[in-house]
């Protein structure tokens, strides 16, 4: 297959920092809304529960219908981002966010919620095809890594915003207000999107007359392609047990009151912010002095799960085990450029938008599943072995990592390339 150019070609060096700084900033924008939205349902369940008489397996479906919907959906928005391209993929993805905050103020039953999670996690499928293809072509080479890391951060802000929003709104007014704050708050992050439109035009794919059937799928045939699913999968599930059940942990363990476990999750996103913010500098210097983005994402994530392994002993103690939950946050932050960075290198020709469809649902797959295997742990009263699996499941994250190093090396990349 070959591309054809809508707009500038991806830009070469040297570039202006305005440039690529505007580029990193809106797509970072975006993306923090799609954050966002992964929490427009949950701060509230509690006022779901009580006006609409819900148990927690009712709200706890919704989750699990977002996330089945954005995992399936994502690698199929990927192939649309290679075909028309991820401007418009974007802007249809926050419309439908905007959307799902419009129904959400008027939801009168369970199945007006069920309806709130199908059209936010219809939005949030495209967004890391769509990001990561707007940043690959229209982000300068060398500050790559920095727009990385930006887009992490954003999105881990994003994570924070959404319940201080929700709940703030909703505790000054009504929840039904909160959601017309929210969706207002879609429709000005579109406007402006919309406005610095020219920003975020990406090259498509044509596919040639010619192309053998099935060559949009070659890039499936490559290891290198599920080493990255199952890294990102992993890693997940570990991210997915502090966030659903850290306070739990913390109250079980060492008697911490929810007020304080609760602040121990936002000190880890905070953290992650953090990490991600340094992490941008290390894959820039990484990328510079011949420092594998596989070893570094195996560093920073052998650090992380070293920590929960010492917070699943007990010896730190309340106050040390909440230190350290948060010292967690930032390790594996530090990776988090370096890590789309090794994704980046995975990434045949003119597939951007598919392998990253395809690779970051393993996101979506480990919020899914991590809660049923380690809820049945937490069930049975196993909280320091909950903390210890997650760090397992860690360890072996790093291990796909490497693998993914082994194949885009000098010796794998000339195969990684051979599908596009």
């Amino acid at each position: 297959m070959n591309t054809a150019t809508l707009g500038a070609a991806a830009p070469t060096n040297p570039v202006p920092l305005k440039q690529d700084a505007s580029v990193i900033g809106l797509v970072g924008l975006a993306h923090a809304t799609s954050h966002f939205s992964h929490l427009l349902l949950a701060p509230l369940f509690p006022v779901f529960m009580r006006d609409f008489g819900l148990s927690y397996s009712d709200v706890g479906l919704l989750m699990s219908i977002f996330f089945v919907i954005s995992g399936s959906g994502q690698a199929v928005a990927g192939f649309v981002v290679d075909r028309f391209g991820a401007r418009p993929v974007l802007f249809a993805a926050i419309s439908c966010f905007l959307l799902a905050a419009l129904a959400a103020s008027q939801v009168t039953g369970y199945g007006g919620l069920v309806l709130v999670a199908v059209l936010a996690g219809l939005g949030n499928a495209p967004f890391h095809p769509a990001d990561f293809t707007i940043l690959n072509q229209r982000v300068s080479a060398p500050r790559l890594g920095h727009a990385f890391s930006t887009h992490g951060l954003t999105g881990n802000l994003g994570w924070a915003l959404a319940p201080a929003f929700l709940v703030g709104i909703t505790a000054l007014a009504d929840w039904r207000v909160a959601y017309y704050c929210a969706a207002l708050l879609y429709a000005t992050v579109l406007a402006l999107l919309f406005w610095q439109r020219d920003k975020l035009l990406t090259e498509v794919v044509v596919r040639h007359p010619d192309a053998p059937k099935g060559a949009d799928l070659a890039y499936l045939k490559l290891p290198v392609v599920w080493w990255c699913f199952s890294f990102f999968l992993l890693s997940t599930m570990t991210l997915a047990v502090v966030q659903s059940f850290a306070p739990s942990i913390l109250k079980n363990l060492h008697g911490v009151s929810v007020e304080a476990a609760t602040l121990t999750i936002s000190a880890y996103m905070l953290c992650g912010a953090f990490g991600m913010l340094v992490g941008g500098f290390v894959a820039a210097y990484g990328s510079s002095h011949r420092l594998s983005s596989d070893r570094v994402v195996a560093l920073s994530m052998s650090g992380g799960a070293l920590l929960l392994l010492v917070c699943a002993t007990g010896w730190l103690g309340a106050a040390g085990t909440m230190v350290a939950l948060a010292a967690t946050g930032f390790a594996v932050g530090v990776g988090g450029p370096s890590r789309d960075m090794m994704i980046k290198k995975a990434t045949p020709k003119g597939a951007t938008g598919r392998v990253y469809g395809t690779v970051y649902s393993g996101l979506d797959v480990g919020f899914a599943i991590s809660p049923v295997v380690f809820g049945g742990f937490m069930d049975r009263g196993w909280y320091a072995l909950t903390l210890a699996g997650a760090a397992v499941v860690l360890f072996i994250s790093v291990y796909a990592a490497l693998g993914v190093g082994r194949r885009t090396g000098p010796q794998g990349s000339g195969a990684a390339q051979s599908a596009a």
